[in-house]
């Protein structure tokens, strides 16, 4: 049996969770607002909270961050409106464990309470101690309030209790490390060292010395011995960024160390145990690269204990302004610039863009944009040609790859995106010829061209199209 508090400004609603919660067996508190609620919870030892977000006074989110700043790990579900978005997303950055929309079943709910209870218990059990507070936690600087990274909220939130090892996908650019990040300042490791490690950009012979450190004349130029990051890291987290781009040798190595955490140096005799948690992020597909034996399925599977897919910038589109006025701000404050705002038309270009190099390439268009506007005011001639008026790529007579190398994703992106405006142009704006011209339907037709912006150029009698 477990002492549940129950917090919600509607009696009927405290009464009915209190009489379904009495027949689970559980003791249930309530209380009709949020001072109330924050003092039973304190002095009373409660092991759940469950509590509306909308209340008269100190609200849900309130009373959750009163919890948080006592150092209370007590887990909370949030009951929330639909139309109450904005504040269940602030309710997920500071720590609660779900939310549940109204009108919810009981059936659900009771779901939630028991893997609740049932994960505070394993963590009471694996961490007597108290996790340690974070002045600033990292998850406030994850930016977006869609149903997508709504999900990542809570998804971060759960992963960041436990200590599995955690993968994460998605192009570059998305904001793979920046979730690491958050992973680890909002885990039991907060304290203590998180290491990065990009596996793409050292050389494959330098490498296995950069993680797992060296003997002194155990290669050339190994004049003194070197600790690795793994030790570096040892109570804390561990980035493998790119982690795809290990060698097969190392690969080995690496699924070695993460079956028993001991490693030796290079050139060393002695094993090495160190404590780490081990997060890696691939902007590959794995699958694919299992499948060529580019890597590792055992690898893959020790790697990728819990899974989080970031999603590129073009499928969440409606947090787009939220980030570009951010940014926006960051670099005016950085150039002494008072406070600056985005023009309606230039908000709309952005908005409109495909954006390949998802959010990092908009922090890089709104650094230039502040550097070039001349006013308060970020107008469309302070952004780059390619975001006005991205260019319509030719097709190739051959297909080869230059020596420098290409972004594979960009590239195909600008074929397909010229080829959706070649056809509209042959088919004077019509989306129904147009898809007909590239032998695809016209709900995937209509797809492509919202997502590259192009659907405001059609032809009217396209708009009732099924």
């Amino acid at each position: 049996m477990s002492r549940i508090l129950v917090v919600d400004d509607e009696a009927a609603m405290r009464d009915l969770l209190r009489i379904v919660l009495e027949k689970e067996r559980h003791e249930v508190l309530t209380a009709g607002d949020g001072v109330t609620g924050l003092s039973l919870a304190t002095s009373r030892s409660v092991d759940l909270v469950i509590s509306d977000i909308k209340m008269p006074g100190l609200d849900g989110v309130g009373l959750l961050a009163g919890l948080r700043q006592q150092g209370r790990t007590t887990p909370v579900i949030m009951i929330t409106a639909y139309a109450d978005s904005e504040s269940a997303i602030q309710a997920m950055k500071q720590g609660a464990y779900d939310y549940l929309t109204k009108p919810f079943k009981m059936d659900e709910i009771k779901l939630v309470i028991r893997r609740a209870l049932a994960e505070a218990a394993r963590q009471a059990e694996t961490e007597p101690v108290p996790a340690p507070q974070v002045e600033e936690p990292a998850l406030r600087s994850i930016i977006g309030r869609g149903a997508r990274m709504v999900e990542l909220y809570k998804l971060i939130s759960r992963v960041a209790l436990v200590d599995s090892s955690v993968l994460i996908t998605g192009e570059s650019g998305t904001g793979k490390e920046l979730v690491a990040r958050t992973i680890h300042y909002n885990s039991a490791r907060a304290n203590q060292p998180f290491v990065a490690i990009n596996c793409g950009a050292i050389p494959e012979e330098l490498l296995e010395s950069e993680l797992f450190g060296h003997v002194k004349g155990s290669f050339t130029g190994a004049i003194a011995h070197k600790i690795g990051l793994v030790e570096v890291a040892d109570g804390g987290t561990v980035f493998l960024d790119e982690v795809a781009e290990m060698s097969p040798g190392l690969q080995v190595k690496l699924l070695r160390f993460l079956q028993d955490h001991r490693f030796r140096r290079v050139g060393g005799t002695e094993d090495i145990e160190v404590d780490i948690r081990t997060v890696a992020a691939t902007n590959k597909d794995p699958g694919q690269l299992i499948r060529t034996g580019a890597f590792r399925e055992d690898l893959y599977y020790r790697l990728n204990v819990i899974s989080i897919e970031m999603p590129p910038l073009r499928d969440r589109r409606e947090d787009i302004p939220l980030l570009a006025a951010n940014f926006l701000g960051v670099f005016a404050a950085r150039a002494g610039r008072n406070a600056m705002r985005i023009a309606p038309e230039a908000m709309e270009i952005l908005t409109a863009y495909a954006w390949p190099g998802n959010v990092r390439e908009l922090e890089n268009v709104m650094e230039r944009a502040v550097a070039l506007a001349v006013t308060d005011e970020v107008h469309p001639e302070n952004l780059p040609p390619n975001v006005m008026q991205p260019p319509a790529a030719s097709l190739p007579q051959t297909w080869e790859v230059p020596p420098e190398g290409l972004n594979l994703e960009e590239v195909i992106a600008g074929i397909e995106q010229a080829l959706l405006k070649d056809a509209l142009a042959k088919a004077d704006g019509v989306q129904t010829r147009a898809a007909q011209l590239l032998g695809i339907n016209f709900r995937s037709f209509r797809y492509r061209a919202r997502k590259y912006g192009l659907d405001r150029h059609v032809r009217d009698r396209d708009h009732g199209a099924a």
